[in-house]
C-alpha cells in the first residue's frame, strides 16, 4: 500500500469535524494545522473537504479555523459536490442528475411527511435540509435498526432509493440522521470525484473519525482515523473494514509522527504519510 517513488499529484480528501477541526474533548498538536497548510499548498496536491456540513457552516470552518481552501468541498454527508475557484463556488451540476435518479420525481420535502408520525425523529432547522438531504434529530439509545427497516420500509413504497446516515453530535448529545439518495454518500460522491479528476486509489486518502465515515474507512480507498476518533467508531470501522478484505487500506493513527499526537489533522499527515513516506520529506522542508 506505501509509496516510495516522488508523487506527480496526490487527492486529499478529508472530513472536517473532530478530523480536521480541532473541535473536540481532545488536545491539538499546536503544529499539525501549520503543517498541513504547507502540504495543501503544495502543486502536486488537490484538497477536497468532505462533510456533513452545508455550504455556510463549511464557510465559517474555513474562517473561523484558518483552513486552506480546497478545491472541491464534498458537503451535506455527500450530497453536494462543489469546485471552489477563489472563493467562487461552483456547483457540479453532473453530480446532482446524477444522484437524483435515485429519487424520481420528488425531493426531500415529498417524503418529509412519511415520518410525521414517528416521535423519535424531530426535524432539523430548515438550513440543514436540501432537495437531496432530509435531516432529523434522533435521541441517543434509539432503536436503530428498527427505526431503519421501519423508515426504508416507508421509502421503498413511495420508490425512493436510498441512503440512511446516522452520526452523533457529541456537543449537543443527540443522534443526526440523514436521509440521502442512494448514490448520495461521501463515499459515493468521492469515488465520483476521483474518476471526474483522473485519481487513482494509489494517489486518494482519505481521512475522517465518525459514523458517517464509515464506508469510506472501510472501502478499497487508502483511509485514516484519525486517533481522536471515539473508540467505538475505531472498532466499528476495523470490524467494517475487516469483512469488506480492505483492513490493509485502514491507517489508525496512534500519535508520534513529527512529535505530534496524533489528533485531527496531526491524525491526518500520519496517515498520508503512512501511505506515502516521501510526504514527510515535504512536511520537513522549510
Amino acid at each position: 500500500m506505501r509509496s516510495v517513488s516522488p508523487l506527480a499529484r496526490l487527492l486529499i480528501a478529508t472530513d472536517l469535524d473532530r478530523t480536521l477541526l480541532p473541535n473536540g474533548a481532545a488536545e491539538e498538536s499546536p503544529l499539525a494545522r501549520p503543517l498541513f497548510a504547507r502540504l495543501a499548498a503544495r502543486a502536486e496536491v488537490t484538497l477536497a473537504y468532505v462533510t456533513g456540513r452545508h455550504r455556510a457552516l463549511v464557510e465559517e470552518a474555513i474562517t473561523t479555523y484558518a483552513l486552506p481552501e480546497a478545491q472541491w468541498v464534498i458537503s451535506d454527508v455527500g450530497s453536494r459536490l462543489d469546485q471552489l475557484d477563489r472563493g467562487h463556488w461552483q456547483p457540479c451540476a453532473a453530480w446532482q442528475q446524477h444522484i437524483r435518479r435515485d429519487w424520481p420525481g420528488c425531493v426531500s420535502a415529498d417524503l418529509q411527511a412519511l415520518f410525521e408520525d414517528l416521535p423519535q425523529l424531530v426535524l432539523q432547522e430548515s438550513d440543514r435540509q436540501s432537495a437531496c438531504k432530509l435531516s432529523f434529530y434522533v435521541p441517543l439509545g434509539v432503536d436503530l435498526e428498527a427505526l431503519k427497516l421501519l423508515m426504508l420500509e416507508r421509502l421503498a413504497g413511495h420508490g425512493a432509493a436510498c441512503s440512511w446516515i446516522y452520526s452523533v453530535d457529541e456537543a449537543k448529545g443527540t443522534g443526526l440522521l440523514d436521509v440521502c439518495p442512494a448514490s448520495a454518500t461521501k463515499w459515493h460522491a468521492l469515488e465520483f470525484l476521483m474518476q471526474r479528476t483522473g485519481f487513482d486509489l494509489s494517489h486518494t486518502v482519505f481521512a475522517g473519525d465518525s459514523g458517517n465515515d464509515l464506508p469510506l474507512l472501510a472501502s478499497a480507498v487508502p483511509a485514516v482515523l484519525v486517533a481522536n476518533a471515539h473508540p467505538a467508531v475505531i472498532a466499528e470501522a476495523t470490524a467494517a473494514a475487516g469483512r469488506s478484505g480492505h483492513l490493509e487500506a485502514l491507517y489508525l493513527a496512534r500519535g508520534g509522527f513529527m512529535g505530534m499526537n496524533g489528533h485531527y489533522s496531526a491524525g491526518l499527515l500520519e496517515g498520508v504519510a503512512h501511505f506515502h513516506p516521501g510526504v514527510a520529506h515535504w512536511l520537513q522542508q522549510s
